[in-house]
């Protein structure tokens, strides 16, 4: 964004896991090239990814084991193949479901990892072959990897030792990182943790080299970082003294929301807090950190749930829901000043939606950082909503949904009918048939005054509801629809094009 922030762009909202593939989920494989250059086809200049952590119970790319960490999932196993660490017939046999819609995770939890070992496997005895020890392999992956992907690979290496528990729940010399539980457990499980380095090693040659790629083709990448870290992590395991936690290292607060129009309860995350003053002390060393690991997967950074640094939700540990919680003040622009003595002036994107205090849309203003609008937020019983395309400031970003939201489809066939009339007196779009209907919202997007404007890929491929990445508060269900490679067409590519070119969003073809 920096070089061009008065040039109107567009892009595709789509998580990789999302992309078709052979082997049961999106990944870094051929498909994810395809899909760059039907981008670039497309006249977009942005593709927007959700995070790429290691997922755990959920599936969520929101509860991740650590903020500095990739999902073995999303590793290429055709670049194995071709690199003689795994056999066709090994993938082929594997059992990673056989819907090219769906990502069937426990699948994916039972059979990934066994053909992932074997690819390592065949990996460390290369490198016997050729001389090397464990430990020269340990200082292999400690020239390639930060010491916090490092120490995601220890935790990793703990918690299968103790049959997958969280940190919680494992014997409290280790759980508490006694001084003499580190080292003996470091020496203990050393053949695991270098396989979990061996992924992040892989992990990170695989997504560089993709990333690389859509840059070469005008495609910038859109990542996102969630404002919290999942409680079993290696973050607050390996760093306790950042998050509220009592003595023994338990929460004494946990993240949501509260009650509000669309649960009556609130939201309970239960992610653990941050202990803010800590960080100050620090001069936020732990998030310059984080930030600095973001930027160099991402181009743009969109912030998640940005309304938290200005003021954040505390809810008592161990309350079954949200609804007795309380507001506590946040860090406030005194890390983003950090963050920008530090960086300059980096691309970031602000989530600001839900409901915003005078405070919070302040905040926004003084970092400069572009905001979020969705239309799907735009139509309601009041006729007055903020989230109106008229009054778009340019600096911001558009959506016609996000990850969390339904599809244009699924969510104007469900629209209150008070609130569909005013949509339609809004757009005059009366004759518009129900199954075209999605391109009127993406044209709204498209022309409105917002610098760049991005579309989910199953808004612009028309799909109902049953293609929604995610509900909200449910689970099961969530973050496992996936394209096919007949999905985009010649026809519909150049439409997307058409489009952008004409609300002056890519450059005219020659």
């Amino acid at each position: 964004m920096k070089k061009n922030r008065m040039k109107r762009e567009c892009g595709m909202l789509l998580p990789v896991s999302a992309l078709p593939s052979r082997y049961g989920i999106g990944c870094f494989s051929r498909e994810a090239y395809q899909f760059v250059d039907q981008l670039k086809e497309a006249g977009q200049q942005y593709w927007q990814i959700l995070p790429l952590g290691p997922t755990g119970y959920g599936d969520s790319p929101y509860q991740s084991f650590s903020a500095f960490a990739g999902n073995p999932y999303l590793i290429d196993l055709e670049d194995l193949i071709q690199k003689g660490l795994l056999t066709r017939e090994e993938c082929d046999q594997a059992d990673f479901g056989n819907n090219p819609r769906d990502i069937d995770y426990e699948k994916l939890y039972r059979n990934r990892f066994p053909v992932l070992r074997r690819a390592f496997e065949r990996w460390r005895e290369r490198q016997f072959q050729d001389g090397y020890d464990e430990k020269q392999m340990e200082h292999i992956f400690s020239k390639k990897l930060s010491d916090e992907t490092l120490e995601y690979c220890f935790y990793m290496a703990v918690k299968n030792e103790f049959g997958g528990k969280s940190w919680s729940e494992w014997d409290e010399d280790i759980r508490l990182r006694k001084e003499s539980a580190v080292p003996h457990y470091r020496e203990k499980l050393q053949n695991e943790i270098l396989f979990y380095a061996f992924l992040q090693y892989v992990f990170q040659k695989q997504w560089k080299r993709l990333k690389q790629y859509a840059n070469s083709q005008g495609i910038r990448i859109i990542g996102d970082i969630p404002i919290y870290v999942a409680f079993d992590g290696a973050d607050s395991w390996a760093h306790p003294e950042l998050f509220q936690f009592d003595q023994e290292r338990r929460p004494s607060a946990v993240a949501g929301c509260p009650p509000d129009a669309f649960s009556a309860t609130g939201q309970l995350w239960g992610n653990p807090l941050y202990r803010w003053d800590y960080h100050k002390k620090t001069k936020y060393r732990w998030w310059m950190k984080r930030m600095e690991y973001s930027f160099g997967l991402y181009d743009v950074v969109r912030v998640d749930h940005f309304r938290g640094f200005d003021e954040y939700y505390s809810i008592p540990a161990g309350d079954q829901t949200a609804e007795f919680g309380h507001w506590e003040k946040g860090p406030g622009y005194d890390l983003f000043r950090v963050l920008k003595k530090k960086f300059g002036d980096p691309d970031i994107i602000a989530e600001d939606l839900g409901f915003l205090t005078p405070s919070v849309l302040k905040l926004v203003e003084k970092t400069g950082y572009p905001g979020m609008k969705v239309l799907e937020f735009a139509f309601d019983e009041s006729e007055d909503s903020a989230y109106l395309p008229h009054k778009y400031p340019v600096n911001c970003v558009v959506y016609t949904g996000t990850h969390d939201n339904t599809t244009l489809q699924e969510w104007y066939r469900t629209l209150d009918p008070a609130a569909k009339a005013f949509a339609v007196r809004y757009l005059g779009n009366e004759r518009t048939p129900q199954g075209e209907i999605h391109w009127d919202y993406i044209r709204l997007a498209l022309q409105s005054a917002a610098r760049i404007a991005v579309i989910p890929v199953q808004d612009y491929l028309g799909l109902g509801g049953w293609a929604r990445i995610n509900e909200p508060s449910t689970l099961g269900k969530n973050w496992r629809w996936r394209m096919t490679e007949e999905d985009f067409t010649e026809d519909l590519l150049k439409r997307c094009r058409d489009m952008a070119q004409t609300y002056g969003r890519c450059e005219k073809e020659e």
